[in-house]
């Protein structure tokens, strides 16, 4: 076929029924996501099915595509840095919760606003003294931060020249550490610390302080090398977040999933005797 002899219309019908050449706007109808596997309340992999990831980001993912009318399949692709060589590359479409940096910008498109906002609180043991009305309150007392945690650049330049932080391989350690009384607070996200507090039998312990010190954001983030990031996919997605983000729903979607990480961890009831 000829097409340099078509023109107008007659070009555009033969496009349509030619296939793989569609004039329609390009659409994918499915898109694979990944993330984080290890950050309940918001993204865990599924005890009952662990190639996929569950968790609040994965409900408001989930509600974003049936809006749009696409599937989104977010499934695990190993640890943080593995989920993120893989929507680097292509192989996977999208970050379900990147945080917002200057090397993230060279590979992915963020999405504003973002899917959800982490509450950094400052968590202290329950019989603390400490006061603190804000950041610079910390100053000269020793604390404790996750290496896992993503602050925003300003907080985190903060943090460098003015806090005492002892750095830990994760939120376990940092919470251990405060209980011991090694350090006299942690950094922690609102939700993801009563995750840990539940998960570690600390509930108890801990208090967190009601103000955030930082307020990252966890971001949708489609790959360059994505063959679905085109202008509609990321036209459609960020009139989604901006309708979630009023919307209200994402605060019960986190509770939501709290109590479900929470009554995962409950043993199971024992049969009774026969």
């Amino acid at each position: 076929m000829d097409l340099r002899r078509l023109t107008g219309w007659s070009l555009l019908w033969t496009l349509a029924l030619v296939p793989g050449l569609s004039v329609a706007a390009g659409k994918c109808e499915r898109l694979i996501a990944t993330g984080s596997p290890d950050a309940p309340p918001y993204l865990w992999q599924d005890p009952q099915d662990p190639k996929h990831l569950i968790g609040a980001g994965a409900d408001l993912l989930g509600h974003v595509a049936a809006e749009l009318g696409i599937k989104i399949e977010l499934l695990y692709a190993g640890k943080r840095a593995q989920a993120l060589d893989e929507v680097r590359s292509g192989r996977m479409d999208l970050l379900t919760d990147a945080p917002l940096t200057v090397t993230g910008l060279e590979a992915l498109d963020y999405v504003h606003p973002p899917l959800l906002e982490n509450d950094y609180l400052v968590w202290t043991r329950q019989d603390s003294t400490l006061v603190i009305n804000q950041p610079e309150d910390l100053h000269g007392h020793p604390g404790a931060l996750s290496e896992k945690s993503r602050m925003t650049q300003g907080f985190g330049v903060f943090a460098e020249q003015k806090l005492s932080l002892v750095r830990t391989p994760n939120l376990t350690q940092a919470f251990q550490k405060l209980l011991l009384g090694e350090v006299e607070y942690v950094l922690a996200g609102r939700y993801s610390g009563l995750a840990m507090a539940q998960t570690l039998g600390m509930a108890s312990d801990l208090q967190a302080a009601a103000q955030p010190v930082d307020k990252p954001g966890l971001f949708l983030a489609v790959s360059h090398n994505s063959a679905c990031n085109d202008p509609w996919l990321r036209g459609q997605l960020a009139q989604k977040m901006t309708e979630l983000a009023a919307s209200g729903l994402t605060e019960a979607v986190l509770q939501r999933n709290l109590e479900r990480w929470n009554t995962q961890l409950q043993p199971p009831v024992s049969a009774p005797k026969q």
